[in-house]
């Protein structure tokens, strides 16, 4: 047997209503899936960008923490700027919100406007000052200070210069004089003599010692123009070892006659960039000088040792020109490239001070150093910049002259 139903007007409005609220339920699913898949594709960035804000946050407090003592030029001045950026964000916050209260009081009533403005815009303003002005203004009169008393230390030492440079004219004048004036004045007093007796027996000694006198003066005046005028230099790769074989060459003679033996220990191809002749005066005087004080002195065993070599980092070489006589006091080493100054009776006193000044004409220096402990004599170095592209030896040539 077959039941069937029949529908009357009710059920059929309930099935409807059914359907409508179906669809309507799967519309706000649909809805709700879209939302949660835009929300889920756009919540990483904000979480990210949250992260970031935090992570700044956190770098600006441990900034903040840190004792400066401890910081590092950068993190001072991340520290210096964080610092004036909160300041003046805080700054503007507070115009913003005084803005928000005055600017409707200023529109419906303005004085009490004016006056919430004006009392509100004290603070503000002496904080913007502060803030922008006040940082600029002490830089600019700190740069003033700092360059007034440059000015005045400058000032001040260029004025000590000026009189440390005079009171040396003054004494190279008097030396000047006292070296020209002596032998004119020896050579004045032969000559009246050879006049108030012209057939004397004496007169050719006479004229002999007053000749010696007007050579003496001759090779002063020759000293001091070398030494005061500039000489043109050429500029070409030299060996050190060349130009004081080519001086030891020139006393040949004078080593035998004296017995001064000279030791020579070159340490590789020591080159300099410089003027072979103005190189070989240097190396001549030097020379001459402790050839004449080994003699003067009458050390038993005279000798004269030239060492020379390179410093370890190859930038610069040296020579050292030692002797074994008794040496020098403190008076001499002190004044011993003085213009004129001499230990010699018949010295002119400019030969050390000409060295030093085609010394330092080279980029080089000379200085006295130490013999060394229980080692007496005199040694002088002279160090002088190492010529580019010089190749290096490791022979060591030892020999002797004399």
């Amino acid at each position: 047997m077959r039941t069937s139903a029949v529908r009357g007007p009710a059920s059929c409005t309930l099935s409807k209503n059914l359907i409508i609220q179906e669809g309507l339920m799967s519309r706000r699913g649909g809805h709700a899936k879209s939302s949660a898949h835009r929300g889920a594709s756009s919540s990483p960035s904000r979480k990210w960008a949250r992260r970031a804000r935090a992570a700044r946050r956190r770098s600006a407090e441990s900034l903040a923490e840190l004792d400066p003592a401890f910081m590092s030029a950068e993190e001072a001045a991340l520290a210096e700027a964080h610092q004036a950026a909160d300041e003046k964000v805080a700054l503007w916050g507070r115009v913003a919100r005084l803005a928000i209260v005055a600017v409707p009081l200023l529109v419906f009533i303005p004085l009490v406007g004016v006056l919430v403005a004006f009392i509100g815009g004290i603070p503000l303003a002496r904080r913007a000052y502060r803030i922008y002005y006040e940082p600029r203004l002490r830089e600019r009169f700190i740069d003033e200070e700092v360059a007034k008393r440059v000015d005045s230390s400058v000032r001040v030492e260029r004025e000590a210069l000026e009189g440390e440079h005079a009171r040396s004219l003054e004494r190279l004048s008097a030396s000047i004089a006292h070296e020209i004036r002596n032998p004119i004045t020896a050579a004045k007093s032969l000559v009246q003599q050879m006049g108030e007796d012209p057939v004397s027996g004496e007169n050719v000694e006479y004229a002999r010692v007053a000749l010696a006198e007007l050579e003496r003066v001759e090779r002063s005046i020759a000293h001091l123009l070398r030494y005061a005028r500039e000489e043109d230099m050429r500029h070409e790769r030299t060996a050190l070892a060349d130009v004081f074989d080519s001086a030891i060459e020139t006393f040949r003679d004078r080593t035998s006659r004296e017995g001064v033996e000279i030791t020579r220990e070159y340490d590789g191809e020591v080159m300099v960039e410089g003027d072979p002749e103005q190189l070989r005066r240097v190396a001549i005087n030097l020379l001459n000088n402790a050839m004449d004080a080994l003699v003067a002195e009458r050390v038993p065993k005279p000798g004269i040792r030239i060492s020379m070599g390179e410093n370890l980092a190859g930038t610069e070489v040296w020579v050292r020109i030692a002797d074994n006589g008794i040496g020098m006091n403190a008076e001499d080493r002190d004044r011993i490239f003085e213009p004129f100054y001499t230990s010699k009776s018949d010295g002119t006193g400019l030969g050390l001070p000409i060295t030093r000044k085609l010394v330092e004409a080279h980029r080089g220096w000379i200085e006295i150093s130490d013999p060394g402990p229980g080692q007496r004599g005199t040694t002088f170095v002279l160090t002088f910049p190492k010529a580019e592209n010089s190749g290096s030896h490791s022979a060591l040539r030892d020999g002797g002259a004399g």
